[in-house]
Parts: C-alpha cells; structure tokens; sequence
C-alpha cells in the first residue's frame, strides 16, 4: 500500500530533481492503485491546469498498468485503441511520458505524473522521487 508520508517523499524528491536538472515549474501528483489522489504539489509558476495533466499522466498509468512512454508507443501504432480508452475513462488519459507506475515487490501499487517541462524531462525528475521513496518505477 501506498502511503502518504510516501506520496510526499516522492513529490519533494520530483521537485528537488526538477530543480537540480533547471526544469521549468512542476507539478507532481500521487495516486493509489484505485486511482484516487493521495498527494499533489503545483511549484510557485507552473499554470493551473498543470493539475489535470499531471492526473491524467498517472491516472491512464494506474489504470492500464501501463507507463507513460508504454502508452505513447501504442497511442502511435493503434490510434483507435487509445482513443477508445480515453472514451472508457472520460477523456482522463493523457498518454505520454511523465506518467509513472509505482511498484512495490513487482506489484502495482500506484502512479505519479508529473509535468511542467518536456515529458521525458518531467519522466526524469519522477523517476528521482520514486526511487527516493524506495520504490520501482517505470516510466
């Protein structure tokens, strides 16, 4: 199970890489395995939508099991597929990378997105705060 002294482990850590790298403002959230938020911190600067980019990143993570650079690749070789998902999940999914799996003894336990910069520069920085947290990731 995911906590919330976790969740925040993993988001001051996602900061702190995000800053180390000089990426523009982020924004990081946390999700359970259910897919319910647990944590989210947008940075002095990052745009308010920031909050449903970031959620939709880890959201369509959790939900399909299936990171964010995963779900690139298939959005790109099967449109149809993706969209339909989105259709599934009310347009929740936003399939890129910064959309990270959180895993714990090989068993899923949550997601995180992050987001503010390019996406594999917001991949980077999230992949700090998971192993920050002790945990396996994929991106």
């Amino acid at each position: 199970m995911l906590t919330l002294e976790q969740a925040q482990t993993i988001i001051a850590a996602t900061r702190a890489k995000g800053r180390e790298m000089g990426l523009k403002p982020l924004s990081v959230i946390v999700l359970d395995a259910g897919g319910h938020v647990l944590a989210f911190e947008r940075e002095d600067g990052a745009s308010p939508g920031r909050f449903g980019i970031a959620h939709g990143k880890a959201y369509g993570a959790v939900m399909l099991g299936m990171a964010g650079r995963a779900q690139m690749a298939r959005a790109e070789a099967q449109a149809y597929f993706m969209a339909a998902v989105n259709g599934v999940y009310g347009g929740q999914v936003v399939p890129v990378p910064g959309g990270v799996l959180l895993r714990e003894n090989g068993t899923v336990i949550g997601a995180m997105g992050v987001t503010g910069d390019s996406s594999d520069n917001d991949a980077e920085a999230a992949l700090a705060g998971a192993q920050a947290a002790g945990l396996d990731a994929e991106a």
